[in-house]
């Protein structure tokens, strides 16, 4: 049963928007020109059959897209759902280990980390080698190909791809009206179609985090700004611009990480807000997401004390129906890295995100041995066939998404000067 705080923070949410503009409020960088349709329903488990299969959904794939990949997983044994659910990880460089891990475990793709990386000649050839093992596996989907690019400090490409100051940048572009949210939404498409030019399908930003500032020790200038309208307009631009360049982005990390004391990369921080705090200040850039059509929405690793208290948020059906129901989000759901301290000492934490309601389950820390607890917990029925199948499917219409629109966008010639263009622009914004 649904817990009755949920519906306060969603009334509150629904208050506010009754006296704002369209992301979130009503400060100079929101901006009423921004304003969209409300998420039209599609995720892969809760949606009747079209009747129009180009209908499009409020987060990407057509209707007809979702019909085909339930179609495509319908048939697949437990260990090719475990795997189509898994973004893994690997140490190394080698791209022949790296494909070998995706065929052996079906995996969806994998997440790069600097680590990974060499050159450019290197990454192209590590993301052609897992592209191939994933058509091996007889998937006619791309692979999920995902790199943390934030700009700033998390950019794991540098020296690589073209280096972008921080979002705070775009926060600061916002407040300039119409033409700061253009600059902003230009370098998301030129980071997202030099990415696409390297391999890439999946790129792990924006962060729509609405710091406090110099009390945040892990957001910090990864955020876009310590107001929630201007995070907001930020949010919904850099959506924006990754959906043009055809590459799947990943807002992060819901329901808000910005506020916490503590790194969820040592332990699990405790998000005090009530409901009424978290809808005036931490949902705005999630919701100007949702109308921006994101297709995947990152959420993070926090105790949210109104929600649920006490359980990580990546691991709690509480957050991912208040993220489902109350905030409208209908795409792909992606924990954050579960090799993070604030998870990765509890007992099965992929399961327990799976049956909370995660679609994708990010960098495990040990691939292969997280296949086989997922695969064993399908087989057993601990994770219902239905719940994997929905999952994988909702994972799966994405990747068709993301193939067709590479294929309507072609990546430019000079997309690394353009992207040079774009980072200037967005620095000399601040």
């Amino acid at each position: 049963m649904r817990r009755a705080l949920p519906a306060l923070a969603v009334s509150a949410v629904l208050a506010l928007g009754a006296c704002s503009g369209a992301d979130g409020g009503s400060g100079s960088g929101s901006g009423g020109d921004q304003a969209g349709p409300a998420a039209t329903p599609g995720t892969a488990g809760t949606t009747s059959t079209a009747a129009d299969p180009d209908e499009p959904t409020g987060w990407g794939p057509t209707a007809g897209e979702l019909e085909e990949a339930r179609g495509i997983v319908s048939g697949w044994e437990a260990a090719q759902l475990a795997g189509q659910v898994i973004v893994g990880r690997f140490n190394g460089s080698d791209p022949t280990e790296a494909a070998a891990l995706v065929r052996d475990l079906h995996l969806s793709g994998l997440c790069v980390t600097a680590g990974n990386v060499v050159d450019a000649e290197q990454v192209r050839a590590l993301n052609a080698a897992v592209s191939e093992a994933v058509a091996a596996d007889g998937r006619g989907i791309p692979a999920v190909l995902g790199v943390d690019q934030e700009g700033g400090v998390v950019s794991h490409l540098r020296g690589i791809a073209t280096e972008f100051p921080s979002f705070a940048h775009a926060g600061a572009a916002v407040e300039q009206g119409r033409p700061g949210r253009e600059v902003v939404r230009r370098a998301a498409e030129a980071t997202g179609l030099e990415l696409r030019d390297l391999g890439f399908t999946w790129v792990f930003a924006p962060v729509a985090d609405v710091t406090v500032g110099a009390a945040d020790p892990t957001i910090g200038t990864r955020s876009p700004s310590t107001d929630p309208d201007l995070a907001a307009a930020a949010v919904r631009a850099a959506v924006t611009g990754y959906n043009e360049a055809g590459v799947v982005s990943t807002t992060k990390h819901f329901p808000g990480h910005g506020s916490v004391t503590s790194d969820s990369h040592e332990s699990l921080p405790v998000l005090g807000r009530t409901a009424e705090e978290l809808a005036a200040t931490d949902l705005p850039p999630f919701e100007a997401a949702v109308r921006a059509q994101a297709p995947a929405v990152m959420v993070g690793h926090l105790d949210v004390e109104a929600l649920d208290p006490g359980v990580p948020s990546s691991l709690s059906e509480e957050v991912y129906d208040f993220l489902r129901e109350d905030v409208g989000f209908e795409g792909v759901t992606i924990t954050d890295s579960l090799g993070m301290g604030a998870v990765v000492g509890r007992e099965k934490p992929a399961v327990t995100a799976l049956n909370a309601g995660a679609d994708l389950l990010l960098m495990p820390p040990d691939t292969r041995h997280t296949h086989a607890v997922v695969t064993e917990a399908i087989e057993s029925g601990e994770v219902t066939r239905e719940r994997a199948e929905e999952a994988a499917a909702t994972v799966v219409a994405l990747q068709l998404w993301q193939q067709r629109l590479a294929g309507e966008v072609d990546v430019p010639p000079d997309v690394v000067e353009l992207a040079g263009e774009a980072s200037r622009e967005l620095d000399e914004s601040y």
